[in-house]
C-alpha cells in the first residue's frame, strides 16, 4: 500500500477517535462563555463533526493531488458518458440491494430503523450545516477510504468478490450498527461494484452522495409521504370500486 494512503487511513481513524478531545474541549469553552453543559451537548457535537472532518478531507485530498491528476489521464477508466451512465443507475442499484437486505434483515427479525441516522438528523436539525458533512464531505470520504484505498488494494491481489465482501463488511462495521451490518455491506458491495465497473471512484462517491441525501430529505419529509401514500391508497381503493 503506498505511503500516503497510510497516512490518509491514520487520519481518518484520528478523526473518528478525535471526538473523545474534541467534543469536549468545545463544550467546556462554551461554558467559559456563559452557556450551560447542556446547550452546548449537540452544537459540541455538531461543530467538532463539521471541524474534524472538513481537515481530514482537506488532507486527503491533499495527500492523493498528485495521483488525482494521473487518474483523469487514465485510458482504461469508462468514458464520461458511461461514468455519467453508470452513476445515475448506481444510485437505483444502491437502492435495491439496500432493499433486498432490509427485507432480509426484517425476515430474521432484525428491528428496522437506525439509530446512526436518527442521531444525524437530530444534528442536523441542531446545526443545519451538518447536512453538508452527512450528504457530502462523509461520502466522499468513505469512498476514498473504503473503495479506493481499502477495496482497490486488496482487489489487486483477491478476486472481485472477495475483495468487495471484506472491505464492505469493514465498512458496515465502520458505522457500529451491528445489527444492521447486512444492510451497509450491501451498499458497499454495490459501490465497490461501480468502481471496479468505471475505474472512476466519482462514480460510486455520487452514488453514495445521492443515497444519503435522499435519507435526509426523506426524513424530514416522512409525515408527508406518509399521507402522501395514504392518499395513493384512497384513490387507488376508490378506483377499485368502479372496477
Amino acid at each position: 500500500m503506498k505511503k500516503e494512503y497510510w497516512f490518509i487511513l491514520i487520519a481518518y481513524i484520528g478523526m473518528q477517535l478525535s471526538s473523545y478531545i474534541g467534543v469536549p474541549f468545545i463544550a467546556f469553552w462554551g461554558t467559559l462563555l456563559g452557556k450551560t453543559m447542556k446547550e452546548m451537548e449537540t452544537f459540541a457535537v455538531s461543530t467538532w463533526i463539521v471541524i474534524s472532518f472538513s481537515v481530514t478531507l482537506i488532507i486527503t485530498l491533499a495527500l492523493l493531488r498528485k495521483e488525482m491528476k494521473d487518474h483523469l489521464s487514465m485510458r482504461h477508466a469508462a468514458s464520461a458518458g458511461s461514468s455519467i451512465a453508470w452513476a445515475i443507475a448506481g444510485v437505483f442499484l444502491a437502492l435495491f440491494a439496500q432493499s433486498i437486505a432490509a427485507n432480509i434483515e426484517r425476515l430474521i427479525g432484525i428491528e428496522m430503523g437506525s439509530e446512526n441516522t436518527q442521531q444525524i438528523i437530530r444534528l442536523i436539525q441542531a446545526a443545519p450545516i451538518v447536512i453538508i458533512i452527512s450528504s457530502v464531505v462523509g461520502p466522499i470520504l468513505e469512498e476514498i477510504i473504503f473503495r479506493k484505498i481499502l477495496f482497490g488494494t486488496l482487489h489487486k491481489k483477491l478476486n472481485f468478490f472477495l475483495s468487495a465482501l471484506i472491505s464492505s463488511v469493514i465498512f458496515a462495521l465502520a458505522h457500529f450498527e451491528f445489527e444492521h451490518i447486512l444492510l451497509y455491506s450491501a451498499m458497499g458491495f454495490t459501490f465497490a461494484f461501480l468502481y471496479v465497473k468505471t475505474k472512476r471512484i466519482l462514480v460510486p462517491m455520487f452514488a453514495h452522495v445521492s443515497m444519503n441525501t435522499l435519507v435526509v430529505i426523506i426524513q424530514f419529509n416522512r409525515e408527508n409521504i406518509e399521507n402522501w401514500m395514504k392518499n395513493i391508497e384512497k384513490i387507488q381503493s376508490f378506483i377499485g370500486g368502479f372496477l
